[in-house]
């Protein structure tokens, strides 16, 4: 804890009173457990000093309390202040100056004037005046509530670096501990692929057998429905000299006819084109070299070729 403001509350209530004489001033109040009184000397209608005496709780308490008051007044002789025949003044409610009275009387040998001290509310409407003015009551020397402050400033950074840190620290630690699971898992998974690598090679490897057995099998009906669908067509009076299926898709033939009989020629490969199987045509009718006669002698020899349009599905 570090003060940035040193009040003293008998402040309020020493304003309060108006010191009408010069003299002494004797205010009562409790230091702590111990009985005692704020003493305030007036001079040429200055004040000239404040200070504290105790009322010793046991002993001869009149004249404990007479040698501290005249301790009081040698240094005020010495420093020129103290009055030449001061009055004694007790500020104090009916208990403490039945108590405090008859010491003082006892004491000095002097008579002690009794004034009924302010009442408590007056006293807190001049505190609160006084803190609403923010006058100056402040009895901390103003370097100290400088270095107070940035005291405290610096300890406010230094305790948010400080939770930054362990907040980053945390942060670190979630970090590590979740790279670390993610690690476990991974190597588990990695674990799992090793022993399933060799089953999943051998699955990959019957798979990659399986297609070409059955591309195979494939190729090998679209080439027999391919000769059978010539067979079918092919005019008597012409040959076929070649019958080749290349790429699983392409079909070409080749032969010779009777010069007379051209347009037949023309005919089979329009009726090959337009075979259809299940509603779909067997070849694409956009691609396929077309009908090529050439003469030789007396006979025309011709070749043309066809592409199957699915050849993954051939005619069954």
């Amino acid at each position: 804890f570090l003060p940035d403001r040193l009040e003293v509350p008998m402040l309020d209530l020493l304003e309060t009173v108006s010191a009408t004489e010069d003299g002494a001033w004797l205010f009562p109040l409790m230091l702590g457990e111990q009985n005692a009184a704020l003493v305030a000397w007036w001079n040429g209608g200055v004040l000239r000093n404040l200070s504290f005496v105790t009322l010793p709780a046991t002993g001869d308490r009149a004249v404990e309390l007479k040698n501290q008051l005249t301790h009081i007044a040698w240094s005020g002789e010495l420093e020129g202040w103290f009055p030449a025949q001061p009055k004694w003044h007790l500020v104090a409610d009916t208990a403490d100056a039945a108590e405090w009275e008859n010491v003082l009387r006892t004491g000095l040998g002097e008579p002690v004037q009794v004034i009924a001290p302010p009442a408590t509310v007056e006293l807190a409407a001049r505190t609160a005046n006084r803190a609403a003015l923010a006058l100056p009551s402040n009895l901390l020397p103003a370097e100290f509530t400088t270095r107070h402050h940035q005291q405290f400033v610096d300890r406010l950074w230094l305790r948010g670096l400080a939770a930054a840190g362990i907040f980053y620290a945390v942060l670190v630690v979630i970090y590590f501990c979740a790279v670390g699971v993610l690690g476990y898992r991974t190597h588990g998974v990695e674990t799992q692929v090793a022993a399933i690598s060799g089953s999943y090679t051998n699955a990959l490897q019957l798979q990659a057998r399986y297609g070409v057995l059955k591309e195979r099998q494939q190729l090998k009906f679209a080439a027999l429905d391919c000769w059978q669908l010539v067979a079918q067509e092919l005019p008597p009076v012409m040959s076929l000299q070649r019958f080749s299926f290349a790429d699983g898709q392409r079909l070409t033939l080749s032969g010779t006819a009777p010069q007379d009989q051209i347009n037949k020629l023309f005919d089979f490969n329009t009726a090959l084109k337009k075979k259809q199987v299940n509603g779909q045509f067997v070849f694409d009718q956009q691609k396929g070299d077309t009908v090529n006669p050439r003469l030789a002698g007396n006979q025309e020899t011709w070749n043309f070729s066809l592409e199957l349009l699915h050849s993954e599905e051939p005619p069954q």
